[in-house]
């Protein structure tokens, strides 16, 4: 079994995840504000399994992740698609995405443009430090190549204790012939599988003035959120991988 401060900052990480207090959990497991506090807090490591029932049924994760950060059987990954055509409103909105990480003290990598990154380190500050900046170029060269990519940082984080891991993932698609976007449609889709079970959270930012309006119809279809100055909300035009792998 893990350390009881291990469990308390995946006892965090899942109840920050629902927007809830820590009194709204308390109503919603039917355990107590102080005792939930003193597990989030590292001051309580022995905990019933009755109570750990009731805090992994009220948000919806398993035993095993909150004991251990195991993989869950149910999705808990969020993949969101984030539209933008201008600088300023991704360094706002991405930053705020990242600040929030950090909050939380979760695990952050921006994998996007030169560019976007410089946007980024300015928005952060001294915060900036706490993330890992990659450039897309150098991870989405295959989907293969993104894949190991993205499977070696989440599983090397949650080894190391983070609670969550939080991508910023822009995908490429400026200089993509017709049968790489139909690639890379397709594992935007399937990341919604291959992680589903994983306390990650991806952001995938289209930036509307470079990418094919074409593309950006895709991205609707791959995404279950959507990623807006209001937030992360769900898509309505999400249509799963088993349809889009089978789209011709």
């Amino acid at each position: 079994m893990s350390d009881g401060s291990s469990i308390g900052a995946r006892l965090r990480a899942a109840r920050e995840r629902r927007g809830w207090t820590r009194e709204e959990l308390a109503v919603r497991s039917g355990i107590s504000w102080p005792a939930i506090s003193q597990v989030e807090s590292g001051r309580r490591t022995n905990l019933r399994p009755t109570t750990l029932s009731a805090l992994s049924g009220a948000l919806d994760v398993t035993i095993d992740y909150l004991v251990s950060g195991a993989l869950a059987p149910t999705p808990m990954m969020e993949h969101s698609a984030y539209f933008y055509d201008d600088d300023d409103q991704f360094k706002a909105t991405m930053g705020s995405f990242l600040a929030a990480g950090l909050e939380r003290a979760e695990a952050l990598i921006a994998v996007t443009t030169a560019g976007n990154i410089e946007l980024l380190r300015e928005q952060l500050g001294a915060d900036a430090r706490s993330v890992e900046f990659v450039e897309s170029t150098n991870w989405l060269t295959t989907p293969a190549a993104a894949l190991e990519s993205f499977r070696s940082f989440s599983d090397g984080k949650l080894r190391a204790g983070a609670p969550w891991v939080r991508f910023v993932a822009q995908p490429i698609w400026k200089g993509r012939s017709d049968p790489e976007v139909r690639l890379w449609t397709r594992f935007e889709s399937l990341i919604n599988v291959l992680f589903g079970a994983s306390p990650v959270t991806f952001v995938c930012p289209y930036d509307e003035r470079t990418v094919e309006p074409e593309v950006l119809k895709h991205a609707h279809h791959t995404h279950p959120e959507i990623l807006d100055d209001a937030g992360i909300s769900e898509n309505p035009a999400y249509t799963g991988p088993g349809r889009v792998a089978l789209d011709p």
